[in-house]
């Protein structure tokens, strides 16, 4: 590699294109996966957007997703997997509360074994089409990885892991993590899977240089859903 400088790859676990780009990178490049910083990011469900609240954070730079491009990104992924050679099934998330995974992350990180617990939640959630927000499906990954199932399937229920998964939302935004996949070297910063050779080139030392921080206003308004899909909000 380059220089070193700060690796973070902000990853959603319900997100396909977060799988995407956590594939290609454990195929291709294991050596940047393991050298990086992973972050989890999610859409906080009531009881922690009234915590985040109460630390002044009101919103997080998520746009919801139109109809149509919610149908784009279900060809999009089949397209994409298609591609990789990966067998995908897409599942259906009736009622998600993503602190349910998510925090169930954090008490795998305690256990040693976070990294072991992605993997395994990944196979769940896109592999098998199973509902990470269902307790019981989280413990049964939990079982798979060593770990202790009922503390890992029970992290969103428990305050500690709350107050840390408020301190992980509060650094999402204050880094301005939009979407995910997103993946930062040093002040660089990439969206999206399609991004992912860009991040290995600036990692590599055979990208662009790395730009001066942005100073100047910013023009923000209400208007269609524009990212594009190589990442989700």
């Amino acid at each position: 590699m380059a220089k070193t400088k700060q690796l973070r790859w902000y990853f959603s676990l319900r997100s396909p294109y977060s799988w995407f780009a956590y594939r290609e990178l454990l195929a291709q490049h294991p050596d940047v996966l393991d050298a990086a910083e992973w972050l989890p990011v999610w859409e906080p469900d009531e009881w922690t957007t009234r915590l985040l609240a109460d630390e002044g954070v009101h919103s997080l730079p998520y746009t919801d997703m139109s109809k149509a491009k919610a149908l784009y990104i279900l060809q999009d992924t089949r397209r994409l997997a298609a591609a990789r050679g990966l067998s995908m099934t897409w599942p259906v998330d009736t009622a998600p509360v993503w602190e349910v995974a998510h925090l169930g992350y954090l008490a795998a990180l305690d256990g040693n074994r976070g990294r072991e617990f992605v993997a395994a939640t990944y196979r769940a959630r896109w592999e098998h089409g199973r509902d990470i927000s269902d307790p019981a499906v989280i413990a049964e990954v939990a079982a798979q990885v060593g770990l202790d199932a009922e503390r890992v399937a029970g992290a969103h229920r428990d305050p500690v892991y709350r107050a840390r998964g408020v301190e992980q939302l509060k650094l999402v935004d204050r880094q301005g993590v939009f979407g995910v996949p997103m993946f930062l070297h040093g002040r660089n910063k990439f969206w999206g899977v399609d991004r992912l050779p860009d991040f290995i080139a600036s990692v590599r030392g055979s990208g662009l240089p790395e730009p001066e921080p942005v100073d100047g206003p910013v023009v923000l308004g209400v208007g269609a859903d524009a990212g594009h899909a190589g990442g989700c909000g």
